[in-house]
């Protein structure tokens, strides 16, 4: 497969970017930070910001050329923030969308043209946007609005066969999780090459029944 992601620089977004990779398939990676080393079958493409049109498409366009055909698109980019209503200020709500809507629905606009039919779209969302807990009204609010997002692309991308879906995780085992969290139990967390296994299923022909789906990945696991 030919494939795009956003965000690739992440303890998730490399994990996911690993996965592809060492299944053979072709990357072009869009991300903020700056290429790690190079690698067989990786093209690393700059972006200072994923939710600017104007930075976006001319990536697009780049990896496009270095691809050919797309046959998938990995929407990995977001950010988290943890506020009580009450201190949450206007500033914060517009970081979470910012950081989590505009850097799906930007890329999503934009990558439509140059997606092949029968082309898949997969986003990543999270499992404590519904129900929300305490803390949690703007991340989950946000989360919430990507949900939706995948959900309209899937129907109005239906006729030319190109799927959109979105996984749910809820705490993924990482390095920055287990700092933020000293006193939280790790065990039941879900690692990150576990939900890039599913991200990969969810981008190839074998997941050609599922569309517009969120897919909850929330078991623990370890590797």
């Amino acid at each position: 497969m030919h494939v795009i992601i956003t965000g690739a620089s992440g303890h998730l977004g490399r994990a996911i970017l690993d996965s592809f990779l060492q299944a053979g398939h072709r990357v072009a990676a869009i991300d903020r930070h700056e290429a790690p080393a190079e690698r067989d079958g990786l093209h690393w493409l700059r972006c200072a910001d994923l939710s600017n049109p104007s930075e976006v498409e001319p990536a697009l366009a780049s990896a496009k050329a270095w691809l050919g055909d797309i046959d998938a698109l990995v929407l990995v980019a977001g950010a988290f923030a943890w506020a009580e209503l009450a201190e949450s200020s206007p500033e914060l709500w517009q970081k979470m969308f910012a950081a989590n809507v505009l850097t799906t629905v930007v890329p999503v606009r934009a990558s439509l043209p140059l997606l092949k039919d029968g082309a898949a779209i997969v986003a990543i969302g999270a499992a404590s946007a519904q129900p929300a807990g305490a803390g949690m009204a703007a991340y989950a609010a946000a989360k919430s609005a990507v949900a939706r997002l995948i959900e309209a692309t899937a129907e109005e991308m239906r006729p030319r066969g190109i799927r959109a879906n979105i996984v749910l995780p809820r705490i993924i085992d990482t390095p920055q999780n287990r700092r933020d969290m000293p006193d939280a139990d790790p065990a039941d967390w879900t690692s990150p090459d576990a939900i890039a296994a599913v991200v990969q299923f969810l981008a190839g022909p074998q997941s050609r029944a599922i569309n517009g789906a969120g897919i909850p990945v929330t078991n623990a696991s370890k590797d």
